[in-house]
């Protein structure tokens, strides 16, 4: 189940590839570029699209593989039946896209918001594999101490039955992102806006967006508690590895409690604060971040 591309080509310019990651259920990527590879995860409600200044500023020297999750963007949506939205899941699908793409070179992860747990989950697994990582925004821990699941997320967390046509029925929380998560005048035209939301087109095609909120681990016995925790413990083994973090301080989500948590358990990290930046950091300040990314990844001046 695809949508029309042709109103946002001008943004998103690029012809993508598929790979079957079981079932005949077909994950969408893209993949620009050659040299050392840069892979980028995003989250819930966005796709591959979010990463697109990114893109076009690092595949003129490195290979940029940009997947939609299962359920995301251009990639299939299929039913539960067919697919188990978890964590678990999609770090595996993660794993069948890089073994399948750059089984032997060290990557460079670029993450943000459920692109960041996913990444990690697979990232601890094959530490050996990772070049140096991105942090836009993102978690890699549950909840820190004093931190609340922000009431629009919240609601749909704890009510989903309730809630479920809201979400499904009317695109709230994709359109509630759009709404909220770029704090930057100005960033969040009307032909952005349609293209975040273009591939949230009806009540199949969000059940992506449903089944993130859903997968966020509060309390044992979620089905991703377990993989967090261990994600969680598993951070200081970062340490030789360089991390860049740069956060958008307006985020409503992913607070300065995150990034308090972030500094404590990563103290090695280069971290770069964006005062007017919210949760799309890259939508707000990508003139400003992808100067320190391409930095980061070696590109001269």
């Amino acid at each position: 189940m695809t949508f029309d591309l042709a109103p946002h080509r001008s943004e998103y310019p690029w012809t993508g590839k598929h790979l079957d990651v079981g079932g005949g259920v077909r994950l969408h990527y893209l993949d620009e570029g050659s040299g050392e590879p840069v892979v980028m995860l995003h989250g819930n409600p966005t796709w591959s699209f979010y990463f697109r200044h990114l893109v076009r500023a690092l595949a003129p020297t490195h290979r940029v593989i940009v997947p939609d999750h299962v359920g995301c963007g251009l990639s299939d949506k299929p039913g539960d039946d067919r697919y188990d939205y978890t964590l678990e899941r999609r770090a595996r699908d993660i794993g069948a896209l890089l073994d399948r793409l750059e089984p032997e070179r060290k990557i460079t992860l670029v993450l943000h918001d459920w692109g960041g747990m996913i990444g990690l989950v697979w990232a601890m697994r094959h530490l050996e594999r990772i070049e140096r990582i991105v942090v836009l925004n993102t978690a890699g821990f549950g909840l820190p101490e004093g931190r609340i699941l922000p009431w629009q997320i919240g609601i749909i967390r704890h009510l989903p039955q309730v809630l479920t046509g809201a979400v499904r029925g009317f695109n709230a929380f994709a359109r509630g992102a759009a709404a909220l998560c770029s704090t930057v005048p100005g960033r969040m035209t009307p032909a952005v806006k349609a293209a975040y939301l273009a591939p949230y087109d009806s009540w199949q095609n969000r059940i992506a967006v449903q089944r993130f909120v859903e997968d966020i681990p509060l309390q044992p016995g979620d089905k991703s508690w377990e993989l967090v925790a261990a994600v969680k413990n598993d951070l200081p083994r970062l340490a030789g590895i360089p991390v860049l973090i740069c956060w958008g301080a307006k985020d409503f989500c992913f607070d300065d409690h995150f990034l308090a948590e972030w500094k404590k358990r990563v103290p090695h990290a280069d971290v770069h604060y964006f005062e007017d930046a919210g949760h799309y950091v890259l939508e707000d300040a990508h003139e400003r971040i992808v100067p320190l990314v391409r930095s980061f990844v070696g590109v001269g001046a």
